[in-house]
């Protein structure tokens, strides 16, 4: 008997009625998705998240009571339950915003132009632990986490040489674990590796902030030399 894969269970936080029934109504025309419910502002999207056991929360940035980032920063903080990923909804390229969620523990963030593959795919990969960091949003938020200033140089003379690629690749904007093993010309066995060993050593805690820590200490700028 073949055994149905668990449909990723998906909350949509929006303080807007049409957004919220625009993304379900693309979620429930495909396959793999379950919508387990729609709230209207950041208190709500914290606590239905938490009780559904949600997989991804799709969060609005401006919402009442509690903004986007304020929630997204409340369910980072969960730590006995299963992590909840959170993609974060813009309508602008350059969004302060943006860059305080991905601060606070988003897994990356989608345009509100986004087409259902588009989104699909975001969800998918945020299931599997990939940084979000692609599209015409990737170069004005990274150059915002640049502008703020450097982390620890210390933690980058931490990384080899091959750590070093890794992460370059990364924070460059390719997000998945097989384009940086085509780029970089070795087994994606290599990269999950490498990737870990990075993570420990950066001390950050996902694949979104290392892409970004990575930018902020400019090894996005070294592709070319490193590879």
């Amino acid at each position: 008997m073949t055994v149905r894969p668990t449909p990723i269970r998906v909350l949509i936080a929006d303080d807007n009625r049409s957004v919220r029934k625009g993304l379900r109504l693309q979620l429930e025309s495909a396959g793999g998705v379950q919508v387990i419910g729609e709230v209207g502002n950041g208190v709500d999207a914290v606590t239905v998240a938490r009780r559904e056991r949600a997989d991804v929360v799709l969060m609005d940035l401006q919402m009442p009571e509690l903004t986007g980032v304020e929630a997204t920063r409340e369910l980072a903080r969960s730590t006995t339950e299963a992590p909840i990923a959170v993609i974060v909804m813009t309508s602008f390229a350059l969004d302060s915003y943006v860059t305080d969620a991905l601060d606070a523990g988003a897994s990356g963030y989608l345009l509100k132009s986004h087409d259902t593959d588009q989104l699909l795919t975001a969800i998918r990969a945020a299931m599997r632990g990939e940084a979000l960091l692609s599209g015409v949003v990737t170069a004005p938020v990274l150059r915002e986490f640049v502008r703020r200033g450097a982390a620890n140089s210390e933690e980058v003379a931490r990384l080899s040489a091959a750590e070093r690629r890794v992460v370059a690749v990364l924070s460059s904007g390719t997000t998945s674990n097989e384009q940086i093993a085509e780029r970089l010309q070795v087994s994606v066995h290599t990269v999950r590796s490498q990737m870990q060993s990075a993570l420990k050593k950066a001390g950050v805690e996902d694949r979104t902030q290392l892409a970004l820590w990575g930018a902020r200490n400019h090894l996005d700028r070294d592709t070319d030399s490193l590879i």
